[in-house]
């Protein structure tokens, strides 16, 4: 069964996958800008807070770059594997926002990367769900 927009679901997760793989090699080798970090950086609870997402967005990684060599062996098993991988993308995206809401912050630089998360996922989800 082919399903419309597969190619643009591949390019959105490779994306994604790369980002979050990127960011936390650039996290762990403390590359990032101080300019850029979010506010209260060096607070020891924002800290764990933000390490708390690790293990997650590298399932995403690890799911998302899954299925699209899945995908290309033509195996049927890559859409579950893609479906896990948006679903965790999506719930990612939304912790992140749900705490920048609560903290009242409202800075660009996050609201948008993970506006980005919560959003895609939801147009490929309903496509392999059908």
């Amino acid at each position: 069964m082919k399903i419309k927009g597969i190619k643009l679901l591949g390019v959105f997760m490779l994306l994604t996958d790369i980002s979050f793989i990127f960011y936390w090699s650039a996290t762990l080798f403390h590359l990032i800008p101080e300019s850029l970090l979010f506010n209260d950086y060096s607070n020891p609870n924002l800290i764990a807070w933000n390490w708390s997402f690790l293990p997650l967005d590298l399932l995403i990684s690890a799911t998302g770059i899954t299925s699209i060599m899945l995908y290309k062996r033509e195996c049927s098993k890559w859409k579950t594997i893609a479906l896990c991988s948006l679903v965790l993308t999506f719930c990612s995206g939304l912790q992140a926002i749900a705490f920048w809401a609560i903290k009242q912050e409202f800075d660009p630089a996050w609201w948008i990367p993970n506006l980005f998360l919560m959003v895609y996922p939801l147009f490929f989800i309903k496509k392999l769900i059908r």
